[in-house]
């Protein structure tokens, strides 16, 4: 069976270096946040162009503080779309504001501009695209609308790690952006973390303070905060990792270029590339009238795959 993720895979490939990281983790007894998550901020900051990065525990983590740190608040409604997984609305009903749904266009699957603009209201506080399957939302066209209203932008980025708009990066284009890494993203824990970016230091500044129990110094807790710490290990594996993510992607984005060789011709959808966008190709997602004939012909022939989503 050709798995479709292969984890044990990438481990071998980089076995010595993740078992370097475990031991300079254990060896220093910095188990929750500390020197290693510190660095990982840093690079990943850098990585991402943006000042600030703050690691955490996960994706929903991200997205429930990036809402608390712009002060979004119970009656609230913040615009965002059905296609991406649940945890998008879930940070929404979190914060105790109302998510507001829009479509997506047809071709990218991602927010449709002209939907978002029907959909403000004067309860709008808040507008998160999602970069779904890797590929980042028309981000010049939202922030266009989302600057003339005065609403601020988070870019769900979990599935979009070093995807491009005419050369912005993901999570660097909104006040804030959010990202996963759930052992199976592109940038992928061993286990569960995640990380927010902005350039706003007032914005970090708040996040840092609410992922540990609100405490601006240890035991003053000025804020309701909560438990979302990234643990050192993670920050030392995801440190690994993250130097060798340009070179995992040049590979995605050459197996989906064969992909589209192998597929052109057939009655099935292939993800549109927009331009002056970076695909960094999260998923290769097709679309087919026939997807039960598909999946049974791929479990056949021994080919992992999976349906994303089943459920909208």
């Amino acid at each position: 069976m050709i798995p479709y993720l292969d984890l044990k895979a990438q481990y071998d490939s980089i076995r010595e270096e993740l078992n370097a990281a475990a031991v300079r983790v254990l060896a220093s007894t910095h188990y929750v946040l500390g020197e290693e998550v510190s660095l990982f901020e840093k690079e990943f900051a850098a990585y991402t162009h943006t000042q600030h990065a703050v690691g955490l525990n996960s994706g929903t983590s991200a997205l429930h503080l990036a809402l608390l740190a712009l002060g979004v608040k119970p009656g609230d409604e913040v615009i965002t779309v059905p296609f991406t997984f649940i945890a998008t609305a879930s940070a929404i009903v979190y914060a105790q504001a109302t998510p507001v749904f829009v479509d997506v266009t047809p071709d990218t699957l991602t927010m449709d501009p002209a939907a978002l603009e029907r959909a403000i209201t004067p309860r709008t506080k808040a507008i998160i695209p999602v970069h779904i399957h890797g590929q980042m939302a028309d981000m010049t066209a939202i922030m266009t609308i989302a600057n003339r209203h005065g609403i601020p932008v988070i870019e769900d980025a979990a599935q979009a790690h070093g995807a491009t708009d005419q050369g912005r990066a993901a999570g660097s284009v909104g006040a804030i952006g959010c990202f996963s890494f759930y052992p199976g993203k592109n940038l992928g824990a061993c286990g569960e973390g995640g990380a927010l970016v902005t350039n706003d230091p007032t914005l970090a500044a708040t996040v840092r303070c609410l992922r540990d129990w609100g405490q601006t110094q240890r035991y003053h807790h000025d804020l309701l905060g909560f438990n979302y710490r990234m643990d050192g290990l993670q920050g030392a594996f995801l440190r690994v990792k993250l130097r060798k993510l340009e070179e995992w992607t040049e590979g995605r984005r050459a197996a989906a270029a064969r992909y589209e060789q192998l597929l052109a011709g057939l009655p099935v959808g292939r993800p549109v590339e927009a331009s002056e966008r970076r695909h960094v190709y999260h998923v290769y997602a097709i679309r087919t009238a026939r997807r039960a004939e598909a999946q049974d012909r791929l479990n056949r022939a021994q080919i992992g795959n999976g349906i994303h989503y089943p459920i909208p």
